[in-house]
Order: C-alpha cells, then sequence, then structure tokens
C-alpha cells in the first residue's frame, strides 16, 4: 500500500494527482518568480496541487561552458522568497552530503539526481534531513532495482519519499519509458513521480548539450497518469529557445494549462467513482 504524505499545502498519494512545475534552473530571481506564479495558477485552476521545482545548480551539464545556476546562496534566496511569498512547497536538487543541511533550511523536498540515484551516502544524508525526499530512478536502472533506493531511505527512518521515473537508457543519446515501471515502484509503497520532460531528453544529442522531444510531452504525460502515477514532474518555460537549461524538452507555457486539465480528467477517471 502506498503510504501518502504532504509537504505544505501539497499531497503525494491519497488518490491524488500532484503537480511538480518549474523552469530547469534558477536564472534570474525575476524569472523564477515569475515562473512560480503562472505554473501554480494554472495547477490550481485544473483543481491539483503543486509543488515548485527549480535548481540552484546543475552540476551535471553536457559542457564546461553550459549555464549552471545562480549557486547555492543566491539561489536558495529565489527559492525562499518563493516559498514564502507564493506560499507554495518548493523542490531543488542537491548534489553532495555537503549541502543537504543548508538546502534543508530552505526547501520542502531535496531532490537525488538520476546520475546520483546509487549513491548510498547522499541518499541517507537526504533521508535523515527531515525532509521530503525525491530520488530520481537513474537512466541505467530497472524499475525493480529501485527498492534498493527505498530500503537506503527507510533504513535511517525516512517517512516521506518519492520514486521519480525519467527513462532509461536507449542505445546513445536516446531514452525510452517502460510504463511497467509506474505500478512495479509504486509496489514498493512510495508515491511514484513521472518526469515526462526528462523522459524527452536527447542526452548529449546536441554534441555540446543535451536535445530534447518536447512535441512528445502531452501523449507521454496521457500514457503515465492513465498508468496510475501520483505525481507528474515538468520542466516549463515561457520561451524554451530561450532557456539557459534544458530548453528542448521543456513545456512551453501556454500549453501547460491545457495539458493539466486533461491529466486531471484522466486521472479522475483512472481513480474511479468511489474514490
Amino acid at each position: 500500500m502506498t503510504k501518502s504524505f504532504s509537504v505544505g499545502k501539497a499531497t503525494f498519494g491519497d488518490g491524488r494527482l500532484t503537480i511538480i512545475a518549474g523552469p530547469c534552473v534558477v536564472e534570474t530571481p525575476d524569472h523564477a518568480m515569475m515562473m512560480a506564479r503562472e505554473c501554480r495558477a494554472r495547477a490550481h485552476a485544473a483543481g491539483l496541487d503543486y509543488v515548485f521545482k527549480a535548481s540552484f545548480d546543475k552540476a551535471n551539464r553536457s559542457s564546461i561552458k553550459s549555464f549552471r545556476g545562480l549557486g547555492m546562496e543566491a539561489g536558495l534566496e529565489v527559492l525562499q522568497r518563493i516559498r514564502e511569498e507564493i506560499d507554495v512547497p518548493v523542490l531543488t536538487d542537491v548534489h553532495e552530503v555537503s549541502q543537504v543541511d543548508r538546502v534543508a533550511e530552505v526547501v520542502d523536498v531535496l531532490q537525488i539526481p538520476a546520475f546520483l540515484s546509487r549513491q548510498t551516502d547522499l541518499i541517507v544524508a537526504a533521508a535523515k534531513s527531515g525532509k521530503a525526499v525525491n530520488v530520481k530512478k537513474g537512466q541505467f536502472l530497472a524499475p525493480h532495482d529501485a527498492r534498493n533506493i527505498v530500503d537506503k531511505a527507510r533504513e535511517v527512518g525516512c517517512e516521506k519519499l518519492l520514486l521519480t521515473e525519467r527513462g532509461a537508457s536507449f542505445g546513445y543519446n536516446n531514452l525510452v519509458v517502460d510504463m511497467r515501471s509506474f505500478p512495479i515502484m509504486r509496489e514498493f509503497g512510495v508515491p511514484v513521480v513521472f518526469d515526462v520532460t526528462h523522459s524527452l531528453q536527447l542526452p548529449g544529442g546536441l554534441g555540446h548539450a543535451t536535445g530534447g522531444q518536447s512535441e512528445y510531452i502531452e501523449p507521454l504525460a496521457r500514457a503515465g497518469v492513465a498508468c496510475g502515477v501520483d505525481a507528474v514532474f515538468m520542466e516549463v518555460h515561457e520561451c524554451p529557445e530561450k532557456a539557459l537549461s534544458d530548453g528542448p524538452n521543456a513545456l512551453p507555457l501556454d500549453r501547460l494549462q491545457p495539458l493539466l486539465l486533461m491529466l486531471r480528467d484522466i486521472h479522475e477517471l483512472v481513480r474511479g467513482p468511489d474514490r
């Protein structure tokens, strides 16, 4: 049975569909605040709980020349403003054990990036923080391998854990989503998230940067919700072609509202009338 929990005003599990959305990285304070307001308004208009996401640092960019973010202190200051002024829960990545305590002072959900999903020390440190933890299943892991992630977190008393599917490596520069992942990982008793936009990356596909296929966001998101996921994770940008990170796979802001309404309806249909 899936263990549900809440972070701020958002609930994961318990028959709800929650939206995690925002730009890949904190580009500027004003941009992050604007995106948080716009995404929250659209999620709430669809009757869905909402968590803002953005990274203060992207440590795994393809190129040394790629924009990584504002850095931890400047980025956390922006995330704290969003959490307090816009009144939404906030999620961001941690890449090192040394970051966990400081980041946990500000955000509601600590996220372990997919490339670090087997880093025991990082998972344990995040799990001990008292905050909710979202671990993205690595592109190199089978869904049943994610049980080990759950065991590591639970061993140190983590009660608020999410597992995220973001696609599996399919040859070079491509990912594919195995829809069996969702029911398999839900059997571990934790809410499951579908990171639909990262699942449509073409890793390293541009040579110096990652490409993407954002035109397929809507059909994949519909399929994931039909499979019974507890939350959908999307990187959203008002002008993806100008985004400083992950623009090729980001959802344009003007496509967010109709998609959320559709996902809400599919979720209600799958959940059934008795829930």
